[in-house]
């Protein structure tokens, strides 16, 4: 017997529901791309994401994954032999350092606090050791998609103010940008890398960077350019240009509906929308490890993500809860990856998602737990209720 049949529910970190009005966009038909509605889009885009990233800086958009954003922010800054300093803290700026290495960067990683966020003592020493600032850039997640941990970015540039190192500053926000509040230019970041399939509610294939005077000025003399990622090229005055080549023109038309849809909500209202969906989330995880051998991934609740909550199950407990929730009751519910395989479940309350929808995501993995007989302290979808009820009035 199974009740998923009817409306399924993606309650994964990426890629996350898209809006009608953005699949709508995607059926366009295919325009001149030297100009018209395909250059207005565009234009209209790269205005739009610079209030997202709450920048005057350039943005560059790539017909291309988060991957290939992360090459972008590296081969158009640095060189072979040049060092970068990765602040550790989950999976991905691990894998982001790794990407690095293999472009002939030296990489050293700031080992993480298992469970926590970038220790900043730690990288103002690390720092205040590189006398002859030898480090070229940090490379830094504001929030990681594998353990739900958010980064403080503000305090890593007060640790470069502070020591008074030149390092340029790069941070991913792609679990992160239009989920929760982040300013580049307030910030002193000075690449910021994004994706569109997250909080931009789009499809996965587009990836941004965000380019500061001091990244450019670094770009001047970089040795890893190449032309696909190029940003000198991609400043050329022909719309083909800025994308090296043809357009992705029906995801830049996507694309732009979803930035108006953001910014018509308001990006506060948005981040706030956001905040509050993860505290529903995380009063219902609460109450279901007063009982059993169950926990957050992030021990601190100031580090935790508000755009997904990573859970640890006992050994092998996650498998049957997202394929309950999957096959008995139609939610689709995020595994655990990277060293958390197998033993997490990973709850996304970020993107186009409202109260019902994450209401419904904390009842199927309840109901989960209880017609699985897995130990867990009952009542987390009444907590999340409640939280819900004293927040908006």
């Amino acid at each position: 017997m199974t009740l998923a049949n009817g409306h399924r529910h993606l309650a994964i970190p990426g890629p996350t529901n898209m809006p009608d009005e953005v699949l709508n966009a995607l059926h366009h038909a295919s325009v001149d791309i030297y100009g018209g509605s395909s250059e207005e889009a565009s234009r209209a885009c790269m205005k739009d994401l610079k209030k997202i990233f709450r920048t005057r800086s350039r943005v560059y958009i790539y017909a291309a994954n988060g991957h290939g954003a992360w090459e972008a922010a590296l081969s158009n800054t640095l060189s072979q032999g040049d060092r970068v300093l990765v602040l550790e803290s989950g999976l991905f700026p691990v894998v982001w350092g790794e990407m690095a290495s293999q472009l002939g960067i030296e990489t050293e990683v700031l080992a993480e606090r298992t469970g926590r966020a970038v220790d900043l003592k730690a990288v103002r020493t690390r720092l205040a050791k590189d006398t002859a600032q030898e480090l070229k850039a940090i490379l830094m997640v504001q929030a990681d998609t594998a353990t739900g941990v958010v980064n403080d970015v503000k305090g890593v540039r007060a640790a470069l103010d502070e020591t008074g190192h030149p390092a340029l500053l790069m941070v991913d926000t792609i679990a992160s940008l239009g989920s929760m509040e982040f300013d580049m230019d307030g910030w002193g970041v000075d690449v910021t890398v994004a994706g569109a399939q997250k909080g931009l509610m789009t499809p996965p294939g587009l990836s941004f960077t965000a380019a500061s005077a001091r990244a450019k000025k670094a770009h001047k003399s970089a040795g890893l350019v190449t032309s696909y990622w190029d940003w000198t090229f991609r400043d050329g005055k022909d719309h083909y240009m800025w994308y090296a080549g043809t357009p992705p023109v029906q995801m830049v038309f996507a694309l732009r509906k979803a930035l108006e849809m953001l910014l018509a909500e308001g990006l506060d209202n948005a981040i706030h929308r956001h905040a509050l969906l993860a505290g529903a989330t995380r009063a219902a995880v609460q109450t279901w490890i007063s009982r059993g051998d169950m926990d957050f991934a992030v021990s601190e609740p100031a580090e935790r993500s508000d755009s997904v909550t990573c859970v640890l199950t006992p050994q092998g407990a996650s498998t049957g809860i997202i394929d309950y929730c999957e096959h008995k009751l139609g939610v689709t519910v995020g595994r655990g990856i990277g060293p958390l395989d197998s033993r997490a479940i990973r709850i996304a309350h970020m993107g186009h998602v409202n109260g019902y929808n994450q209401l419904g995501t904390l009842a199927a993995i309840e109901t989960a737990m209880t017609a699985l007989g897995i130990e867990h302290g009952s009542g987390g979808v009444q907590s999340a209720i409640e939280f819900i009820a004293k927040h908006v009035k």
